[in-house]
């Protein structure tokens, strides 16, 4: 699992937001998507692209989609 990959992957869960806008450092907590749903999103995202399970408290732990990017890695 490549960052620049997981970067490209993660910006096409948001359709509020230009996909060039969505880098390693941004703050997705931050973005217009960022909702109950979206985290849903994340969740899905993880399990179908990385076969990876994570929740919803450990995606709020997370502040950028880099450090994202490392708890779905690491797990």
């Amino acid at each position: 699992m490549e960052l620049n990959e997981f970067v490209r992957k993660f910006a096409e869960l948001c359709e509020d937001t230009d996909v060039n806008e969505i880098k390693a450092d941004t703050a997705f907590q931050e973005l217009d998507e960022w909702d109950s749903l979206f985290v849903l999103s994340i969740i899905a995202f993880a399990k179908t692209s990385y076969g990876k399970n994570i929740t919803g408290k450990e995606i709020r732990s997370c502040a950028t989609v880099e450090e994202l990017f490392r708890l779905i890695k690491e797990k």
